[in-house]
């Protein structure tokens, strides 16, 4: 039997530290070309929805002097979550995960990174897709269609956001240090991947994600993206409480559900949101969107429901996140 490890970029705070990925039986999604044109693109993304999970197969974490292990779940989904006791300056580090299932004879061993932002910056957390990543998500079926014939080279960025996002994480308030970046979507794990190539192709911060349960079959690619959103509240909500002493700027799309989710956030946690960003795919701003923003600033916070990134920009710098350069 073949296996096949992914891991995801994780993320610490001064006394924890959060990693996470998946085990698949022969490839997972993240072997699959996604620079192939036509049907030999549409092929790629099939399979990447076309795997098999591991469950139960043990998995091992270092990470500097910590050492864990777990199993994985029905998902062939592991976790962890871990003290430590050292000194962590801020920035990237790499981790290691190995697994050697019982009764196979060869073992996986596997690097990423994980990520301990700046006290003195802001985090930034994103939705993607059409919040950045241009997908159609309001009609299902011109999403599939794109998702299956454009390649991660042929999908687009809205123009300007990546200088919005860009001056976003150069911290103009305090020291200078990098803000963070987190994308927290729900589109699936299967995906994680091509958006991570998708953002390096772009020159987007470097982030990490949070994505939907992963996918196993045909059918479940039909739904992609779709489904309850409410994952997404408490995946931020997850993150404030992991950082409770630092401030968020909150960025989301009219298509979905961003608008309440935020919302909620903002009600819950006033005192860490920093400003709200809705971009306007519709046709027309709509009054209940907006609704919920005069909501929202009600607690004090900046909002902007905008349909070019260069109003965005604009009220990034009237606020002093942003400098006007």
């Amino acid at each position: 039997m073949k296996l096949d490890l992914q891991l995801y970029r994780g993320y610490a705070n001064d006394t924890e530290l959060v990693v996470y990925g998946h085990i698949f039986e022969s490839w997972g999604p993240g072997n699959y070309k996604i620079d192939r044109n036509g049907l030999y693109h549409t092929f790629s993304i099939w399979k990447m929805f076309s795997i098999n999970p591991l469950k139960n197969v043990k998995v091992t974490i270092e990470f500097k002097s910590v050492t864990a292990s777990s199993v994985t779940n029905a998902n062939g989904f592991f976790k962890f979550r871990l003290p430590y006791s050292f000194e962590l300056p801020p920035g990237w580090h790499p981790y290691t995960i190995t697994c050697q299932p019982k009764n196979h004879r060869y073992g996986i061993i596997e690097t990423s990174e994980l990520r301990k932002p700046y006290k003195t910056g802001i985090s930034v957390i994103s939705d993607i897709d059409d919040t950045f990543l241009v997908s159609h998500s309001s009609t299902i079926w011109k999403k599939l269609y794109v998702l299956l014939t454009r390649n991660v080279h042929q999908r687009k960025t809205f123009v300007d956001v990546v200088a919005h996002y860009k001056a976003l994480e150069r911290n103009q308030v305090h020291d200078g240090s990098p803000n963070s970046f987190f994308f927290v979507s729900s589109s699936e794990w299967n995906l994680y991947y091509f958006i991570i190539q998708f953002s390096i192709l772009q020159k987007l911060p470097k982030a990490v994600l949070k994505l939907k349960d992963i996918k196993t079959g045909i059918l479940d690619f039909l739904k992609t993206g779709g489904g309850n959103h409410d994952h997404k509240f408490h995946k931020i909500e997850s993150i404030i409480s992991f950082y409770p002493n630092n401030r968020y700027i909150l960025l989301g799309d009219d298509s979905q559900k961003d608008a309440d989710i935020y919302e909620r956030i903002s009600a819950t946690y006033p005192k860490n949101i920093k400003a709200v960003y809705l971009r306007q795919v519709s046709k027309h701003q709509k009054s209940a969107i907006q609704a919920k923003l005069d909501h929202i600033e009600n607690n004090n916070i900046p909002t902007c429901y905008f349909k070019s990134s260069a109003t965005a920009i604009a009220h990034s710098i009237k606020i002093g996140i942003i400098q006007d350069s």
